[in-house]
């Protein structure tokens, strides 16, 4: 051996068949868990199968910000909007997620439209006490017509088509604007917005101190 290279130490022996790792019990898994949702559906008389109802959010990240998925619950600004009290809400099915913020438009009136959907459908069982309380007043011929949701889930999401521009040739206006040093100009103002505001002020300040 010459100068300071690894010792030569391959191991070709690892009796790799016996760690090759099998799924024969896929279709005895895929009849479990089919029969499990059976029983959950049961236990849960009429309510929904799947669960509490889920906003409708965006993906995180520049790459996948274009995805909608469901998201953990509505914000406090969306039960506000569609007139549900954050207490009333986990009570009806409804997921709350305090944490949330609303960054757009947009999605707020998206959440705001399946809660309101949402309490179209409900329909409210009274409570057993005998003290009447909020949602008691429910038509009993209703809640005999009432039946349990099994899909998937509740309101599903909505599919956004992107629009797709065609190919066309730059007009003469575009070519002329001059985006690039429309951006850097912009950047520039927005870098120095702070510092010639407080010049502004101080240049004001001075000029009313002259004046006494």
């Amino acid at each position: 051996m010459k100068h300071n290279n690894c010792v030569p130490n391959n191991h070709f022996r690892k009796d790799w068949q016996r760690r090759v790792r099998t799924w024969f019990d896929q279709p005895g898994r895929k009849k479990r868990r089919r029969l499990a949702r059976q029983r959950k559906a049961t236990k849960r008389d009429v309510r929904p199968v799947a669960g509490l109802l889920r906003p409708a959010v965006h993906c995180p990240t520049q790459r996948y910000q274009a995805r909608v998925r469901y998201g953990r619950g509505f914000t406090l600004d969306e039960l506000r909007a569609a007139g549900v009290s954050r207490k009333y809400a986990p009570t009806v099915g409804i997921a709350v997620d305090h944490r949330r913020r609303n960054r757009s438009e947009e999605s707020l009136a998206l959440n705001v439209q399946r809660l309101k959907e949402y309490m179209t459908r409900l329909i409210v069982f009274p409570r057993r006490s005998k003290r009447p309380r909020k949602g008691d007043e429910t038509d009993p011929e209703v809640l005999a017509q009432a039946e349990q949701l099994k899909e998937k889930h509740i309101i599903p999401l909505p599919r956004f088509t992107s629009a797709l521009v065609g190919a066309r040739p730059i007009t003469d206006e575009e070519r002329a604007r001059g985006v690039y040093r429309e951006l850097r100009k912009q950047r520039t103002l927005a870098r120095y917005a702070g510092i010639r505001k407080k010049r502004a002020e101080e240049k004001k300040r001075a000029e009313e101190d002259k004046k006494k």
